[in-house]
């Protein structure tokens, strides 16, 4: 008996330990990935004698909120109101979410749960377009926009990213796991494809369709479109904070850093408002 209870305490001090080591990495490790934004917040804060200081410091002595007023400013002096550019950014984030989320769910159910020659191959192209980052496809993209007309306009916005491939991947992998009995019930009962897929495919996929919307809008609230975009009006807030910046890059550095901060507060808000959701869609993503 005293030798389990040994053997239980020296297993427990083990754990406990391991514990304590496992904790003190995570929280090291998400110091580290937020400290740009750590400093960023704290390069915003500095007035221009500091911004210039060498050796540059990392922490702020006196801290001032000029340099957002001054990034207000600039912006107040553009051709068209600050308002178009947040509005453009926020209707292309919130239009190509919804568009590529009902997308990729509706593409994905017959990849996960129907058998149909090329099937496979078909996923396999999807799984090789995740090797590639995104500027690979500007100059397709731009040929073939160019050719249906919609350069310059919201239509050039939208359209590349409702055919997004990670938004695919999660969605078939989270599908496949749900039962083929479950459909197949439905389908004896007489539900069409149409039905079985809004009312049973659609509600038990919630937490990867949240996890699609949590990539697919920052990447689109980040996007800076140069090469499709022309026209002021169409521009997003990106662009309009980096034509100020790009104006002065020296005496605006401020006012680059208060922007930076104030494009990362809307995913981030995202991000933790549906954090549990990526958590579980990562998990059943994994499991095939």
């Amino acid at each position: 008996m005293s030798l389990t209870k040994k053997k239980a305490g020296i297993h427990s001090r083990r754990s406990m330990t391991g514990n304590i080591v496992v904790f003190g990495f995570v929280v090291l490790l998400g110091l580290f990935s937020a400290l740009p934004f750590i400093f960023a917040v704290i390069t915003s804060l500095k007035p221009i004698d500091e911004l210039l200081q060498f050796p540059p410091r990392f922490t702020v002595v006196r801290p001032t909120l000029a340099n957002y007023s001054d990034l207000f400013l600039l912006a107040s002096n553009m051709w068209v109101p600050l308002f178009r550019y947040i509005f453009n950014t926020t209707l292309v984030a919130v239009l190509g979410t919804l568009f590529h989320v009902v997308f990729a769910s509706m593409a994905a159910y017959p990849l996960a749960k129907h058998r149909f020659p090329g099937r496979n191959i078909i996923f396999s192209i999807i799984v090789m377009a995740l090797m590639f980052v995104p500027q690979v496809t500007f100059i397709p993209q731009f040929v073939l926009l160019s050719k249906l007309n919609l350069v310059d306009s919201y239509a050039a916005l939208v359209l590349p990213w409702i055919g997004a491939s990670l938004g695919l991947f999660l969605m078939k992998q989270f599908i496949e796991q749900i039962p083929d009995a479950i459909l197949e019930a439905a389908r004896i009962d007489g539900a069409s494809e149409f039905t079985s897929f809004f009312r049973i495919v659609w509600p038990n996929t919630l937490p990867a369709i949240l996890t699609v919307v949590i990539f697919q809008f920052i990447n689109l609230w980040n996007y800076s479109p140069k090469e499709l975009v022309y026209s002021e009006s169409l521009k997003v807030f990106r662009m309009a904070l980096e034509q100020i910046v790009a104006g002065d890059p020296i005496a605006r550095m401020g006012a680059g850093a208060a922007a930076s901060v104030i494009l990362m507060i809307p995913p981030i808000v995202v991000f933790i408002a549906l954090q549990r959701k990526v958590v579980e869609t990562m998990t059943f993503a994994g499991i095939k």
